[in-house]
């Protein structure tokens, strides 16, 4: 991952720090989510190439105290909402 843009994002990012997919560096940037066009706040989860994201379910919960989910399929566009380090800096000037 060291050779990885550092503009890019990955195909799958999770919130949950359990997960395989958490990526702190990144979500510390603010990663925003487009889905079929209109800005959601509330995903936990999501994935490109496999064309879905997960939301809460509701307040409900599961045994053991995580949010249920929903996964809702179709068009996802991640971006970041705060520009990088280097980007901020070449803007101003």
């Amino acid at each position: 991952m060291a050779d990885k843009a550092p503009d890019s994002l990955p195909d799958r990012l999770s919130l949950d720090p359990r997960s395989d997919f958490y990526d702190e560096e990144l979500l510390s940037r603010g990663v925003g989510i487009k889905f079929n066009g209109q800005e959601k706040t509330n995903v936990i989860e999501y994935s490109i190439s496999e064309g879905w994201i997960r939301v809460p379910a509701g307040r409900s919960r599961d045994r053991f105290g995580q949010p249920m989910t929903i996964k809702l399929k179709g068009q996802v566009e991640p971006y970041f909402e705060a520009p990088g380090e280097d980007e901020g800096e070449a803007s101003e000037g």
